[in-house]
């Protein structure tokens, strides 16, 4: 498929998207680069605001298959990745495969689980593996996690560590609808379909195979040297931010690569601008940072941060658009 006809392709997604969930298209644009990326993804957000919807569509316009896990205390890890079960028929022990397997896995409230059995994502999430027993197991591709976490509740809650927090390639939140007539919008489609959940009406734009070419097709995606240097420069700044006690890894760089490559692959070019990596660098590098206690009790945020880095940070005025 030529780069253009993947644009048309992801247009396509987005409509069928947008006809069953009322957003922004900016929004869902983002949420579909995350995909093409093949990156995890982390909505912070209040309850009520159609995160399980748009997981549920996702899978079903990509033809992939999903599965979701209700984090709370005490969940334990085998009951995320699986365990042997003995069979006595058979005289033998059997693997019952847990949740983990399948295309996307939806972790609601994950900030729910102790620790430990937040950390069993981690090796699903990095090498698209899991170990049970000492056997490992390959995930079928494409896998991804999408986790959401409420903000507003602290209580009975265990904050995801910085190194977990680093593996998702972006953090978004939903939020509320804008106006009045989207609200509206969101009654009538409801009376229309005459159920609460319509994703089994969506149609399977893509198969999960070309799911997986669109992610190859983003490896593609050229990538000018003066750009990367843009990119490195946007991440090593958060290093130095007197407002932040820890910045970026170079997983934020490699994050920050990969999502602007989606987006131009979204835009259907073949090649990476510089408003590709504004549009993306917020969701991609905020919830990568520790911020300075004394800048977060005067109202300071992760996003401005970002915000003010990517305003004073040079833009290159010259790259190629090919090798």
């Amino acid at each position: 498929m030529e780069v253009q006809g993947v644009g048309q392709k992801c247009e396509e997604i987005l409509n069928e998207l947008r006809h069953y969930f009322v957003a922004e298209k900016q929004l869902l644009k983002k949420v579909l680069a995350g995909v093409i990326a093949d990156g995890h993804i982390l909505f912070e957000d209040n309850p009520g605001l159609g995160k399980t919807l748009l997981v549920k569509l996702l899978a079903r316009v990509s033809g992939c298959s999903w599965k979701r896990v209700q984090f709370t205390p005490d969940l334990l890890p085998a009951d995320i990745v699986g365990t042997r079960v003995w069979k006595p028929r058979d005289g033998d022990f059997h693997l019952e495969k847990g949740p983990i397997f399948t295309n996307i896995l939806l972790a609601d409230e994950i900030n729910r689980a102790m620790p430990k059995t937040q950390s069993a994502l981690l090796e699903s999430m990095e090498e698209k593996q899991v170990t049970i027993e000492g056997e490992t197991h390959s995930l079928e591709m494409p896998f991804l996690v999408m986790a959401t976490q409420n903000p507003i509740e602290s209580e009975g809650t265990y904050p995801l560590p910085e190194a977990q927090m680093d593996r998702f390639i972006m953090k978004l939140s939903l939020g509320y609808v804008q106006t009045e007539e989207e609200e509206c919008e969101i009654l009538n489609r409801r009376i229309h379909w005459q159920k609460d959940d319509p994703s089994s009406d969506a149609s399977n734009v893509i198969t999960q195979q070309e799911l997986l070419e669109l992610q190859k097709k983003a490896e593609e995606i050229f990538v000018d040297e003066n750009i990367q240097k843009y990119i490195t420069s946007l991440v090593r700044d958060t290093r130095v931010d007197q407002n932040i006690r820890l910045g970026a890894s170079p997983r934020g760089s490699l994050a920050l690569l990969k999502l602007s490559r989606a987006v131009a692959l979204l835009e259907g070019r073949d090649h990476v601008i510089p408003d590709d990596v504004k549009y993306i660098a917020i969701p991609a590098l905020s919830h990568r940072l520790v911020l300075d206690m004394d800048y977060v009790l005067e109202g300071g945020t992760a996003e401005k941060v970002i915000k003010d880095i990517v305003d004073y940070t040079t833009v290159p005025k010259e790259y190629h658009s090919r090798g």
